[in-house]
């Protein structure tokens, strides 16, 4: 097959580009700066993990944990200082290949956690398993729902729940590809993502939004009326709304300054998002056409390619949105990365800001008070 002259141009662009953030470095391409946040993630206070990965975090009704999901396949229970982390469940028995810091299918990845209050009940999105349970008191986890609408669910990211209406929501981050594939899902181009309503008294699945280029964070709003879903490369998150003179329709809820991992609804209604990158000159012009993104997955190694991402400068980066508006109310950086980088999720409780990191083994906590 002959490749056009136009495909040519962008890959060797991409490539050019490439280079010039490994040798010129984050000082003339590195991520661009957001007006009015402040560079406070710093002073956090950082709890190490012995494996890779707390993606997303959670506390139990009685208020004990959080419980965080790592590259393992387990979920792990902060039992303070003097415990420190304990196993509480996990995905699969098979469990001979796993692996602390690479993840393993056979294994499961837990993505986003969400207990369920009146049962005590994790719940858990898998990024190859689907949705997740496991009781109050852990060990083996049970299948939720892997199949939506006659289609396997791929890759399960982040869920919420509505306990009064029983309801569980979740994304599928693309119908074809799982969390192995989650640099390609981001880069290829193709809108195969999709959130999820999940029936848990008749135990049906149906999409609610559809169409979606690499759905990751999901959150209901406070009082269940709408459910909010980060679409991670056009940094849009979209609103679908369950209930009012508006159900079953769908508009943008906010646009945001960055790549969006998980978000996280308050006690007040309002939103913090985690997002894993800045916007940089590489990633603007890797996703100006599908090619140049395929292109990239094809040439360049992994870790090249995230630390292209970053700027040549991995950071953190928190964004407040106003529940009501969807406008950005505050922001939080960690700007060169010297405390926090590669955050997943913000959670804020007792006065206190939770990260988790998809890839380090750490989880941070940031005093408000």
């Amino acid at each position: 097959m002959q490749i056009s002259r136009k495909v040519l141009t962008w890959a060797g662009v991409a490539a050019v580009m490439a280079v010039l953030v490994v040798f010129v470095g984050p000082y003339i391409i590195g991520p661009e700066s957001i007006v009015g946040s402040k560079n406070v993630l710093t002073t956090a206070r950082t709890i190490p993990l012995p494996v890779d990965g707390p993606e997303s975090l959670d506390w139990d009704p009685q208020g004990e944990g959080p419980y965080v999901g790592v590259t393992d396949g387990r979920i792990l229970k902060w039992r303070g200082e003097d415990l420190g982390w304990v196993e509480f469940a996990y995905t699969t028995p098979h469990r001979e290949n796993c692996s602390s810091h690479k993840v393993e299918p056979a294994c499961g990845r837990p993505l986003g956690l969400s207990f369920e209050k009146k049962s005590g009940d994790l719940y858990f999105c898998d990024g190859y398993f689907g949705v997740m349970k496991v009781g109050p008191k852990g060990g083996l986890a049970e299948k939720v729902v892997d199949e939506v609408e006659g289609q396997k669910v791929m890759f399960a990211n982040q869920m919420d729940i509505d306990e009064e209406e029983d309801v569980i929501y979740f994304n599928d981050s693309s119908d074809t590809y799982n969390f192995g594939d989650v640099f390609y899902v981001f880069l290829c181009g193709e809108k195969k993502g999709r959130s999820i309503r999940y029936d848990m008294k008749t135990k049906e699945a149906k999409v609610i939004m559809d169409h979606l280029h690499f759905p990751n964070g999901l959150a209901i709003s406070k009082d269940g009326s709408f459910v909010l879903s980060c679409e991670v490369p056009t940094q849009l998150v979209h609103r679908y709304w369950a209930k009012g003179p508006k159900a079953g329709t769908c508009d943008v809820f906010a646009k945001l300054p960055g790549y969006a991992d998980n978000i996280r609804r308050t006690s007040t209604g309002d939103f913090w998002v985690a997002l894993h990158s800045k916007k940089t000159l590489f990633s603007r012009l890797s996703m100006i056409h599908p090619w140049i993104g395929k292109f990239l997955m094809k040439t360049l190694k992994m870790e090249l390619l995230v630390f292209l991402f970053e700027g040549g400068k991995p950071h953190a980066v928190a964004v407040k949105l106003c529940g009501e508006t969807g406008e950005v109310v505050e922001i939080l950086e960690d700007s060169e990365g010297k405390t926090m980088k590669f955050v997943s999720e913000v959670q804020e409780r007792d006065d206190k800001l939770w990260f988790g990191s998809v890839f380090l083994p750490s989880v941070w906590v940031l005093d408000r008070q």
